[in-house]
């Protein structure tokens, strides 16, 4: 998966959007590393909802989904 920093506003992490979202669809991702935990959230609605992970087990996901 190709990433691209994120102009977003955030709480002093870099959002990496996901080069699959696009400005007008409806699959706009965007994923923040910080220390021991991923944040997930909607890239349209910035100040929404994040969902946060475990690094450990954001891993585990990517893995699993990118078929390892």
């Amino acid at each position: 998966m190709s990433v691209k920093p994120s102009s977003g506003v955030g709480s002093g992490v870099e959002w990496v959007k996901s080069s699959y979202s696009t400005a007008d669809g409806p699959e706009c991702v965007e994923v923040a590393a910080g220390a021991g935990a991923v944040q997930v959230r909607d890239s349209k609605h910035e100040s929404g909802p994040l969902l946060g992970f475990t690094s450990a087990a954001w891993g585990d996901f990517v893995a699993y989904a990118a078929g390892s």
